[in-house]
């Protein structure tokens, strides 16, 4: 089993920045790939970033450029760097992980709530 929990949300206003942290316990040996998913309010879930072993990265179109993901001490501690933050960037987001590099992802945290005030 491997735990993902989530920190670093909170409100900020329109053009600001955030830092989310995702940790990463259990049996994580084998993890091949890390990433962010966010559901924003009365929408499905959507991709976010993702971050394999081998250092392939992809962003969603509506965040490329604004956002950066990046993995900790041990890669699959990821970050998300979030700047120019905009009110549709309101959402809870969700750390993932999977033991492949393609296809779903294994496991989720919690969430944790962002708020983009316009």
């Amino acid at each position: 089993q491997v735990r993902l929990v989530e920190s670093g949300g909170g409100l900020v206003q329109n053009g600001g920045s955030l830092k989310l942290s995702c940790r990463a316990s259990g049996t994580i040996n084998g993890i091949e790939r890390v990433g962010w998913y966010r559901r924003p309010p009365g929408k499905a879930t959507e991709p976010v970033a993702s971050l394999t072993s081998d250092g392939d990265i992809e962003y969603s179109e509506s965040v490329k450029g604004r956002f950066t993901i990046s993995g900790g001490t041990t890669w699959v501690a990821a970050g998300l760097q979030m700047d120019n933050l905009k009110p549709e960037d309101t959402a809870v987001y969700y750390c993932v992980a999977a033991f492949r590099k393609t296809g779903s992802y294994d496991y989720w945290g919690q969430g944790t709530q962002v708020t983009v005030s316009s």
